[in-house]
């Protein structure tokens, strides 16, 4: 046993255990055997298969918007924060610019972003409206709180279709139905009513006298 306490199948023990991840080599295309070396072991200890993400086509940039990037490096040159030399590469480069992503490039380093005139717009998700989703629900659930949520169905279908009018959000049809249920069950309860009092009126009337 050498000095030192450690014989020699321990240390092959541990030049094993950590010896760097094995690589194996990849066949070139034409088939010989011969390629690069790729590691396919991870930090984990397992083989993993990273999907390949598809490319997102740039969108091309207008002769306006290439025209706002230069304006924001003009006053951007009068205020100092660029030297003449940075000026002039950045406008050429500018003129050349064929996306939004070139252009964003030239003025990253720049407090703000240019207004592009042309650039696309993306459409947000519409919010329905909380009071219009309410009042219909309120008007489907009429028959079965024994019409307690009649009144509450018109004022909200209606507070519901103003707050549409200046937001722009969805739900006005909702805020419709769930107004029209309102006024059909005041309808029916305002006949109910009615009804009630016909029949006895008419019962009154058709009583024997004393």
């Amino acid at each position: 046993m050498p000095r030192g306490g450690t014989s020699p199948a321990a240390t092959v023990t541990l030049e094993v255990r950590y010896s760097a991840p094995k690589q194996r080599a990849e066949p070139d295309q034409a088939g010989t055997g011969t390629g690069t070396m790729t590691d396919q072991t991870t930090s984990g200890g397992f083989n993993q298969i990273r999907p390949a993400q598809a490319p997102v086509a740039p969108i091309r940039a207008t002769d306006r918007d290439r025209d706002a990037a230069i304006g924001m490096l003009q006053a951007s040159y009068t205020e100092g924060r660029l030297t003449k030399a940075e000026h002039d590469a950045r406008v050429g480069q500018a003129l050349h610019a064929q996306t939004y992503a070139d252009l964003d490039l030239l003025t990253a380093d720049l407090p703000g972003r240019p207004g592009y005139p042309d650039a696309p717009v993306i459409p947000q998700p519409q919010h329905t409206n909380g009071l219009a989703i309410a009042a219909l629900v309120c008007g489907v659930a009429q028959p079965f709180t024994g019409m307690l949520t009649t009144i509450p169905a018109i004022a909200l279908g209606h507070v519901a279709r103003g707050q549409i009018r200046r937001t722009g959000e969805d739900g006005r049809s909702m805020a419709t139905w769930g107004m029209a249920l309102g006024w059909a069950g005041l309808a029916a309860v305002v006949a109910f009513i009615l009804a009630i009092l016909a029949i006895v009126v008419v019962v009154a009337q058709s009583a024997p006298g004393p």
